[in-house]
This record gives C-alpha cells, structure tokens and sequence, in this order.
C-alpha cells in the first residue's frame, strides 16, 4: 500500500482489514506500517463524508446545506476537449459542441445579471449551475492518468479517453471507462436515473493513484473516482464492475436519501451500495438471485489469499480466512450487533445485516434481484420516507411498506420476513 500525504484513506478496503493487516505478525514491516498509516488517517476521511452527509440533510436555508452545487455541470474545458477531439466519434463530438455553446449562453447571461437582484453571487451562482446542469442532455466520462501520484491536489491528472474516443493503449483506463458506463445504463435502463444526480452529471475518473496503491475510493469533495494498481494483496479495482457500482451509488445515496455517516445509518450507506453495485454485477453477467455468488470484491483478491471476495451479501462473515488479514469479522445477524466507536460505528461491518437480509427477499422473489427486492430498495431510497439517522427497523418498516404498494401483500410478508429471520424484528 502507498503512504499518503493527505486526509483520504482506504474506502474500498474496509477499516477492520486494515486492521488485522496492521496487526498480524504474518506481513512484513512495511506493510504493516502502510496499514497502520491508512488507519491514522481513515478517522479524518470519515469525518470529512460524514460532515457531507450532515450538510445534505441539513434544512434548507441553513448554512451547512452549501454542498458543491455546481458539480453537476460538465467542466466547460472537459466539453471543448471532446468537441475539438478528432479521435471522439461525430455525434458525441456534435453534442459536446451543442452542450458547451448552451452552458457558456447561460454563463454569459449569468453575468450580465450581476448586481442588479437582490441575490447573493452564491445563490446567483447556484442558480445558474442548476440551469446549466439541465442544460446537459448527455452524459460524458473522463479518464485520467494521475501518474502514480498520491497528492490529490493534482487530481485528476492528464487526460487519458474521453466520452465517444477510441480505446486507449492503457487497459485500465478502458476499464474505468467502460465499468462506469455499465453502472451509469443500469441506472438508466432500469430506474430511468440520469447518471449520478439525475441530471446527467459527468463521470470523472483517475486511474494509476499512488504507488502501488491497493485500494479504489469515491472522493465526495471533487466528486470523481480514484483508483490504485494494487500491490501484495489486492488489485484489479478498475476491472471489478461491482466495486465500481458500489463507489458510484454512495454518490446516487447523496441525491436520494443522504444517510448519515454513523452508526445504523452509516452501515445502511454501505448497504444500499453494495445492494447496487452487487445488482449491477449480476446484470453484467446475467445471473439470477438464485445462481449469483453474491460476492462483493470477487476480483480484487490476489492469488494466494486464502478467500473469496471482500465481503459475501450471502453468508457475511465467510468472505477471507487468511492469516494476513485475518477472519471476516462482518456479523450476519441483529443480535450480534453490538455499540462501537470504530469505523463511524461499525458503518462498514454492520452492513452485513441488512445485506442478508437484501439477499433474502431477492432469493424468495426468484429471478433477477432487480427485478422485485431492487425495485423495492430503490423506490425505499426514492421515497422521501428515510431518514437521515434511519435505524435497520425504520428502514425495514418502508421496504415492508414499498413492496406492498408495488407487489402486493404477499410481497410485503416475504420482505418483513428477510428482516426477520436477520434479526431486525418490528416489536409490538
């Protein structure tokens, strides 16, 4: 793993690996010293997503609710690269050019206003952000090469293929091309949700993070993807489709129900992306509920580790047994649930719960998990029901209510029993 200089950490590895990693007398020094380093940071990267959330569920009109609005216009140098790009196919080129003239229109209208309403320039800014966001009709993807550097500061880096070009020389830059693309027609194809927001914000991606980077993270604050090579353990970040879904839909998380980084709800962040980025998979390569190996992480594991995947939505708790890492400690069940200060209180191990119990309703339905329990979990996220500090019950209760609005009451009964037979009981 790579030292870093700043305040992200690990987000695809889970704090509990790094951990064991930073623990075990079975891995040299200077890896567990990496670990122990990505540790020291990973308290800092939390409170930084959990201070987002927090501003996102904030009432509007409260100063905390200034999150980057403007994120969801596509950069007007990012447009022009496509629109002047001779390698990008003509009707994206075409698109491009037609998105970028509408944008700069509405900026140029934007400061003939200045200074003559009331309107603050942040809230004259916010306004014009949203209208050059729906002004975008397409959604374009970047990759950049971040050249081994660890500073994000520098991120994204030099531009390596972009919307409607051609395959380039470096595979992992087609990967994280190509992988974002299936996640954003899943959402497309499936729920009708227009890239991240629902407005067709663009996708951003680094690839080559760091030195020998063995993870793969979702920056919230310049709101792109970053990956590393991977190293001793574990690698292939671009190259797994569910990983990737996973990192996108705690964006999609943002624009639906923001959960709070902490606790029950912070574990239920977790969940909804794995749900997502697990769906995706099975999508990508056809299963069923009841043929799929609901792995997460099936393909970043080196070999020679002694597992199957970062964590199982199928028997949580049986992904890695490897004395390097040491036991998946994800608990399948509520009444192992247990009060904690680490990992934002256990946002990344008690996700396993309702991961089973995801799981559960998908196999008692029978055929694809999108079909009935992901619709279910989407239209729950859509619902404007959650809230932000939502508890496993409360959360429960509007998927119980949700199945029964689209399927029916018998529906209803499977998914109340998903929750149940994982511990998360509605009391009398």
């Amino acid at each position: 793993m790579a030292t870093r200089s700043n305040h992200h950490v690990c987000y695809v590895v889970p704090p509990y690996m790094l951990n064991a990693i930073a623990e075990s007398s079975h891995n040299e020094d200077r890896i567990r010293e990496s670990a122990r380093h990505a540790l020291s940071l990973h308290k800092s990267y939390c409170e930084k997503r959990e201070k987002r959330f927090a501003a996102l569920c904030a009432p509007r009109g409260s100063k905390t609710t200034n999150v980057h609005r403007q994120q969801g216009i596509v950069p007007d140098h990012m447009l022009q690269h496509i629109a002047e790009n001779e390698d990008v196919d003509d009707d994206t080129r075409a698109c491009a050019k037609r998105d970028l003239e509408h944008i700069r229109g509405i900026h140029a209208k934007y400061q003939e206003t200045q200074g003559l309403h009331a309107e603050s320039s942040d809230q004259k800014a916010g306004i014009a952000a949203e209208q050059a966001s729906k002004a975008v009709e397409k959604t374009y993807r970047a990759v950049y090469d971040a050249n081994h550097d660890s500073n994000e500061a520098h991120l994204p880096g030099k531009v390596v293929r972009v919307e409607g070009q051609k395959a380039s020389k470096d595979e992992s830059a087609n990967e994280a091309y190509d992988n974002a693309g299936l996640v954003l027609s899943f959402y497309a194809d499936i729920f009708n949700w227009k890239s991240i927001d629902n407005k067709n914000m663009h996708v951003i991606s680094s690839v080559h993070f760091g030195q020998n980077y063995e993870n793969a993270f979702w920056d919230p604050e310049i709101a792109q993807m970053v990956y590393g090579d991977g190293h001793d353990f574990l690698t292939n970040f671009t190259g797994c489709i569910d990983v990737i879904g996973h990192e996108l839909t705690h964006a999609v998380t943002e624009h639906t129900s923001p959960l709070d980084y902490m606790g029950q709800s912070g574990a239920l962040n977790e969940h909804v992306s794995d749900v997502f980025g697990i769906m995706i998979k099975q999508r990508v390569e056809d299963e069923t509920a009841e043929n799929a190996d609901w792995l997460i992480g099936e393909y970043c594991l080196m070999p020679g580790v002694k597992g199957v995947a970062l964590r199982s939505m199928k028997a949580p708790g049986t992904a890695y047994d490897d004395p390097r890492f040491g036991k998946d400690p994800q608990p399948a069940h509520f009444k192992d649930y247990r009060l904690t200060l680490e990992d934002n209180g256990g946002v990344h191990l008690y996700s396993g719960i309702p991961n089973k119990a995801f799981y559960n309703a998908s196999v008692a339905f029978g055929g694809y998990s999108w079909e009935k329990a992901g619709k279910i979990w989407w239209e729950t996220m859509r619902s404007g029901q959650i809230p932000s500090r939502c508890t496993f019950i409360q959360f429960a209760d509007v998927t119980v209510d949700k199945a029964q609005e689209l399927f029916g009451e018998d529906a209803a009964t499977i998914v109340r029993k998903a929750w149940n037979d994982v511990g998360v009981v509605r009391r009398s």
